[in-house]
């Protein structure tokens, strides 16, 4: 696993609370926990945060590249 830098972690912010990110083992976390009281969790994938709630993480994966990529744009 990629280390996280210092200098991309004081910028990165949870899509889905808003909070600071907190790089614990080979996830980066929320600060703030969500309205079912969890912190959101978010994976690293060869040193790129995937900022991508879980839910949405299944989705994306199982959808084909074909399907979630869009139309090129000119």
């Amino acid at each position: 696993m990629s280390p996280i830098s210092s200098d991309l972690l004081a910028v990165l912010r949870c899509p889905v609370t808003g909070s600071a990110l907190v790089h614990e083992g080979e996830f980066l976390v929320s600060s703030v926990t969500d309205s079912t009281g969890d912190p959101v969790q978010y994976s690293i994938d060869e040193g790129i945060p995937v900022l991508l709630r879980p839910e949405l993480l299944v989705a994306a994966t199982e959808a084909g590249s074909d399907e979630h990529d869009g139309p090129a744009k000119k």
